[in-house]
């Protein structure tokens, strides 16, 4: 697709267990773009909290939030791997980029729990993906945004966000 300098920056979106890191890093580098892990820029007490099974507070958040939105603001346009569960979470990132766009990889609880059994992260427990499918809020029609089904291979997934993006992008 190669780097095109009207593309806004992208924040790669959903529940633990979607993708979100290995596909974000595959689209940067399919668009020519810096990738940011929003995971990176959790605080050393909110990772604790997380490998524990503890479900962040939205006062947890915040700082943490603050951070992810000074890199959506930046330029190049970034690609950013971030839940992004809340609406309130959403806004508080288009503030700091309006033209944010958000590329929600979702499925069936089923397949993400099969993903998150298959991985070993860092921090996060798989324990926390039901917290994580209550507190996912649905985008909104005026979000700019597209949802990409996640029941398929990393290939098959990567070239249907790079099609989202280059629809919202016409």
């Amino acid at each position: 697709m190669g780097h095109s300098p009207f593309l806004p920056p992208l924040v790669i979106m959903g529940v633990s267990g979607t993708g979100k890191t290995v596909l974000g890093a595959q689209v940067a580098h399919a668009l020519d773009r810096r990738f940011v892990d929003a995971d990176d820029l959790h605080s050393a007490a909110n990772k604790a909290k997380m490998s524990s099974g503890v479900p962040l507070t939205d006062e947890d958040r915040s700082p943490w939030l603050n951070s992810v939105a000074v890199e959506a603001a930046r330029t190049p346009a970034p690609v950013i791997a971030c839940s992004a569960l809340k609406r309130t979470y959403r806004d508080l990132l288009r503030r700091s980029a309006p033209s944010l766009v958000f590329i929600h990889l979702d499925g069936p609880r089923e397949v993400i729990a099969d993903h998150l059994a298959r991985r070993d992260h860092e921090f996060m427990s798989p324990d926390l993906l039901d917290s994580q499918l209550a507190t996912l809020e649905p985008l909104a029609a005026e979000e700019a945004h597209a949802t990409v089904d996640v029941d398929r291979s990393i290939p098959e997934v990567l070239n249907a966000i790079l099609e989202s993006v280059k629809r919202l992008n016409a």
